[in-house]
């Protein structure tokens, strides 16, 4: 899958140029059109952030907050600020250098999807529950792949209770890949956890700094919720400096409007919310911009991930994300 951070320099994509092809969803005027809608959203409208740590943080940098309905009414300057402070680009460490790479730029990563909840044993072609064994065999998987620049958390340990499986999941993919990992944390307080791992990995904490070998994978909820588990998460990245990747998986028809341009705007907002309180927390901190939205399938009520408009809202995010001038992250395939 194609996850729209980054990173080999030798695989630039997207110059303008005479010659080529190439996909241009929006004018300049079009992207400016969808950033006022979604700042029309974020002033008026709001998010519900039922955090009283974020709603504090939102409240001391100039945002209305309403304590009783838990709603945040973020002012477009608050937002710009935000987009201007995020940076453009910033560094991916591998546990061995040869993984190492810069997001940025027009360049393009790519890496496995997930979470796979079941998966066919590959000796035994049972169709069963994944564990952690297979988190550790995926994490394997994706490092012996040339063509995979990062690991992606591929499956769950789900043997183990939900509220600590990412802890699980982490300390199966560290010991399985030298490449830089993605592991949604859950909470705040696994996040930490996770931290001190990776910290553990290089040497302390100054030094994961200095080589990021994790970022934590965050979503709202659709519509327009940034839950007090995801919150916790994008404030303690800030606080640590460390690298946060903020994905909508919004569904058009079901969680967002059934029309692809309300869902984009949905999301967009999402997303920008939980960058607007990354960088209230710490201007500068290093966030990417993402999305794995769809439809919703109405005959079986499921989120089909192969349908086309997944495809079109990943585009369309990469070129808002690109208008932002933030890295972005998206799926394909």
């Amino acid at each position: 899958m194609t996850g729209g951070i980054v990173l080999r320099r030798n695989c630039q994509v997207g110059f303008n140029r005479i010659a080529g092809f190439g996909l241009n969803l929006f004018s300049e005027d079009e992207l400016y059109a969808i950033h006022c809608a979604i700042l029309e959203i974020l002033h008026y409208t709001g998010l519900k952030v039922e955090s009283k740590e974020a709603q504090d943080i939102f409240y001391s940098n100039g945002c209305y907050v309403d304590r009783q309905k838990n709603i945040v009414k973020i002012p477009p300057h608050v937002v710009e600020d935000a987009i201007r402070s995020a940076p453009s680009t910033f560094f991916l460490a591998g546990r061995d250098p040869k993984n190492d790479y810069v997001v940025g730029d027009k360049g393009s990563a790519f890496f496995n999807f997930g979470e796979a909840l079941n998966i066919y044993d590959p000796f035994t072609m049972e169709y069963r529950k994944t564990t952690k064994k297979d988190v550790g065999n995926a994490a394997l998987v994706c490092d012996a792949i040339e063509e995979m620049d990062i690991c992606n958390r591929a499956v769950g340990s789900d043997e183990y209770p939900g509220q600590m499986q990412s802890l699980h999941n982490a300390e199966a993919i560290f010991n399985n890949t030298t490449k830089h990992c993605f592991i949604g944390p859950n909470s705040g307080y696994n996040y930490k956890k996770i931290v001190e791992m990776a910290s553990a990995i290089q040497g302390g904490m100054d030094k994961l700094r200095e080589r990021p070998i994790y970022s934590a994978t965050v979503c709202p909820t659709s519509p327009l919720q940034l839950t007090p588990e995801m919150s916790d998460v994008v404030v303690e990245a800030a606080r640590a400096v460390l690298p946060v990747n903020i994905v909508s998986m919004a569904m058009a028809g079901a969680s967002a409007p059934v029309t692809l341009a309300g869902t984009l705007v949905t999301q967009g907002a999402e997303v920008l919310g939980g960058i607007v309180l990354n960088q209230l927390t710490h201007k500068g901190a290093p966030v990417t911009f993402g999305a794995v939205s769809t439809i919703m399938d109405l005959r079986i009520a499921t989120a089909p991930v192969g349908a086309p408009e997944l495809g079109m809202l990943s585009v369309a995010m990469a070129e808002l994300a690109k208008y932002y001038l933030i890295p972005s992250f998206g799926a394909g395939g």
